[in-house]
């Protein structure tokens, strides 16, 4: 592994080969997708941690979903050093839809974990008070929360599971992560008519942020897209079922290469 930097953004690099772009979600960092590295040797991964969160410091203009797709842009132009098979989980699988309609040429194949299409209003209010939580509690009381996201089952299966959703909320800036809240509440849907490429969607039955029916939603406006369920798994599905991911990712990344 090597550490690269484009600007003030923190990027992980391991191995050789075509690129594969990861982009976390709210609360998450580069070591979201940690345990899915294994499952592509001939490969290059490239894991940024997005502006405000994880070892990425929060800059001094505001946060926004269009600033968050600028910076995962400009990655695919000036580190990539072409086409990439993008990764995300969550707000990250928002980032990605966004960037695959910006760039089409630029993106061979997508890999969505807990996707979402946009907030609903009542989802938008709860983002903009956890930005004032953060502000004037910190993480604690909303690191602890999170935990809550991951399924009973994958808590019993995997009891590191909910400490390392805990760590990684924990270890973010208040006011990175207060921001990155306000930039997802303010964010709208991609133009997904615009998206070429080939996409899985993969969720959790018991996901409560982005339920089967939402990935099934976008998948529906998408060409060439596919769903996969994964029982018994909330809404940190690389976390919470790893191996299962990590096949996943593996067989779609490399069917989209033979595309």
């Amino acid at each position: 592994m090597t550490d690269a930097a484009l600007g003030q953004v923190r990027i992980e690099v391991d191995g050789e080969g075509p690129a594969i772009l990861f982009v976390h979600g709210l609360g998450g960092t580069s070591n979201s997708f940690q345990m899915l590295l294994g499952a592509f040797p001939g490969f290059r991964s490239l894991r940024p941690d997005l502006p405000g969160s994880g070892r990425s410091p929060t800059p001094f203009g505001a946060l926004t979903m269009g600033g968050f797709v600028e910076t995962i842009g400009d990655i695919v132009r000036k580190i990539a050093g072409g086409p990439v098979h993008l990764v995300g989980h969550s707000m990250g699988a928002l980032i990605c839809q966004h960037l695959a309609a910006l760039m089409p040429e630029s993106v061979t194949g997508m890999t969505l974990f807990g996707p979402i299409f946009e907030p609903s209003e009542a989802a938008r209010q709860r983002l903009r008070d956890r930005a004032g939580m953060a502000r004037r509690e910190g993480l604690v009381a909303i690191a602890d929360a999170a935990m809550g996201a991951l399924s009973s089952a994958a808590r019993a299966a995997n009891p590191l599971a909910g400490p390392f959703v805990r760590e990684s909320h924990m270890r973010q800036d208040s006011e990175g992560f207060a921001q990155s809240c306000e930039a997802l509440a303010d964010s709208h849907a991609a133009d997904l008519r615009l998206v070429r490429c080939p996409t899985l969607l993969v969720t959790g039955a018991e996901d409560s942020v982005a339920p089967p029916s939402a990935a099934q939603a976008i998948a529906d406006r998408l060409r060439g897209s596919a769903v996969k369920v994964l029982e018994h798994c909330g809404h940190w599905t690389p976390v919470e079922r790893p191996e299962d991911c990590a096949r996943l990712l593996g067989e779609h990344v490399r069917a989209s290469c033979l595309r």
